[in-house]
């Protein structure tokens, strides 16, 4: 049934930034210096005549939404800001009205027929993979749903009950959520603060001894550095997945560096993540992995809170790799493998205990996404696209109003700072990390908080 809080595209604009990364950053085998955001902004028009305007924005991060061994780096990146512009146009053309979960059902529709014409009109020699739609549509999903809340002058994170939203989860899912809205999987308040994850990429030196070219611009150098500085206690290690005696080697160090500087700073707990980037041959590998980490470091295996993506992305193509093993040691979640609910359902089947939910693949899925894994009781995380600015606000309100969520990732301070310049006055709690939290507290503002 329609409601006065219905909205219309009245507009939609596209544009983009570059910025230089800090130092480069190194996973699944690719190395990544600077980054493109998409930026957009979206004017809309309740049925009642209200009228605002959200915003939206998110790197285009090819190397890792579109890995390719057939086409260029800079072609797609090109592609996928190219994806971003006509979508820009196809919402600016959109008139139907409804809530931005149904506005942005009936644009991704269209996502797959539009990146034919980009790859087709630039002449790529492969199809555009669907989780680089995704990425490249995600900030005009975002700025539909910020509109509206900033036209209801309230926080869009309020605005998915029965009240405001036309169908309810079953149409968006399975039978299973038959009378139930996205009110009910997320918090009318943020979290007041939640632990940052800090990057540990493959490049980064733990200690003054792998520093061979200074930065030199006051930040810190090494991870012992960054963990007094920030007071950190959540730390995401990138590994090579096809390199075990490095992988364990890796995790081993990291460990006594860490535990050096918490003794420091007098902190007895601290955490672990593990990201392999799809880079292991089978789950043999990871068993291998932390038969060797408890071996060689027990203290760090135990820190491990979850192993993210081990093998392929393409899991209907991969049905011999089951994580079933490996989840019964630590949770296992799905993160490039994840484009929608069947690739939930399947990752389900193949073992894994949990998904990392990304605000670059589109705000409506990661919400609808996050209700799924409450419902089978899967392990939740939310991870980052090397967010900076606006974007990190996004993907950090969205880990703050999830329930099960219990960390955010932030790595865009490390490698980007100089895209949270403009930020760090308006959400102080959110880019100055002195006890190894951000402060989700501020991101309660109009539409998605920032």
């Amino acid at each position: 049934m329609a409601k006065s809080t219905d909205i219309t595209l009245r507009r939609v604009s596209t544009s983009t930034q570059r910025f230089a990364y800090r130092t480069p950053i190194k996973f699944g085998g690719r190395v990544v210096d600077d980054v493109v955001l998409l930026d957009v902004e979206v004017e809309v028009e309740t049925r009642d005549g209200r009228r605002g305007t959200g915003f939206g924005s998110m790197p285009m991060g090819n190397a890792w939404a579109w890995p390719s061994q057939q086409v260029s780096s800079d072609d797609t990146l090109s592609a996928m800001v190219a994806l971003g512009h006509r979508l820009g146009k196809l919402g600016d053309g959109y008139r139907e009205a409804g809530h931005p979960l149904e506005i942005t059902r009936d644009l991704a529709a269209q996502y797959q027929a539009e990146a034919e014409t980009v790859v087709r009109e630039a002449s790529l020699a492969e199809p555009m993979p669907r989780l680089a739609q995704l990425v490249a549509a995600s900030p005009l999903e975002a700025a539909i749903h910020d509109a509206l809340g900033k036209t209801l002058q309230a926080n869009s994170y309020n605005l998915l009950g029965a009240e405001f939203v036309n169908q309810d989860l079953a149409h968006h899912l399975t039978a299973e959520f038959a009378g139930e809205y996205l009110d009910r999987y997320t918090l009318r308040e943020p979290k007041p603060e939640m632990p940052l994850y800090h990057l540990v990429g493959a490049l980064d030196p733990l200690s003054d001894v792998d520093v061979k070219q200074p930065v030199g611009d006051g930040l810190p150098e090494t991870l012992g550095q960054w963990i007094l500085s920030d007071g950190l206690t959540h730390l995401k290690i990138k590994l090579a997945g096809d390199d075990l005696d490095w992988d364990v080697r890796r995790v081993a160090g990291v460990e006594r560096v860490a535990t050096a500087a918490q003794q420091q700073r007098g902190c007895a707990t601290w955490y672990y993540s593990l990201d392999f980037n799809e880079r292991c041959p089978n789950v043999d590998y990871v068993l291998d992995f932390l038969r060797k980490v408890r071996e060689a470091s027990p203290s760090a295996l135990e820190r491990v809170q979850y192993i993210e993506q081990p093998t392929h992305r393409d899991l209907r193509a991969n049905p011999e790799n089951k994580m079933h093993a490996a989840a019964k040691i630590k949770p296992v979640v799905i993160d490039e493998s994840l484009l929608d609910l069947e690739s939930l359902m399947l990752a389900r089947e193949l073992g894994y205990s949990g998904v990392a939910l990304k605000a670059c693949k589109g705000h409506s899925e990661a919400l609808l996404m996050g209700a799924a894994a409450q419902k089978y009781r899967l392990f939740l995380c939310v991870q980052d696209l090397t967010c900076i600015g606006r974007s990190f606000l996004h993907s950090a309100s969205l880990a703050a109003r999830v329930p099960t969520v219990a960390a955010i990732e932030g790595n865009g301070r490390q490698y980007c700072p100089a895209g949270n310049k403009d930020w760090e006055g308006p959400f102080p709690g959110m880019f100055r990390v002195t006890r190894g939290v951000v402060e989700t507290r501020e991101l309660n503002g109009l539409g998605l908080g920032y």
